[in-house]
């Protein structure tokens, strides 16, 4: 394929989906939504660099209308799934802020790990890590989930 048209090709799918993923997050919970989001079965953009897709990602919706107060949630479902399309395997990563436990309302962030360093959203040292989507796609609680509040 054409370096110029899967440049062109990506910017303009990488749009659409950072349009489609407020709709398919609107009244969903978090497993429903990573189940709307099922792994791609091919892999389009395979000479795209993973910083490049993840700094695109963030790109895409940074002015966001929908989803203002979980843009590390939006960023993070768009550079995982570009990331996949490139043919890598990220891992998609959930927590929560430790001193938010005991609050009304939780505060939680989502980063993408690729080969064991995170390209996206790094969290705070408050974080606990509560859900990995793994790089086969798996949702799965971490093992070592230690919450000392």
């Amino acid at each position: 394929m054409n370096a110029k048209f899967q440049y062109w090709r990506f910017r303009a799918s990488l749009w659409l989906w950072a349009k489609i993923v407020p709709l398919l997050a609107w009244r969903s919970d978090l497993v429903t939504l990573l189940n709307r989001l099922p792994p791609p079965s091919r892999a389009p953009y395979e000479n795209l660099p993973a910083h490049f897709i993840a700094y695109r990602a963030k790109r895409a919706v940074r002015r966001p209308r929908l989803m203002k107060d979980r843009r590390c949630l939006r960023e993070g479902l768009l550079a995982e799934r570009f990331l996949r399309l490139a043919g890598y395997q990220p891992e998609l990563r959930f927590g929560i802020a430790r001193d938010s436990l005991l609050q009304d309302k939780l505060r939680a962030h989502c980063w993408v790990v690729l080969q064991g360093n995170i390209i996206l959203n790094e969290p705070t040292s408050e974080m606990i890590e509560v859900l990995v989507r793994d790089r086969d796609a798996q949702i799965q609680v971490p093992q070592k989930t230690t919450a000392k509040v």
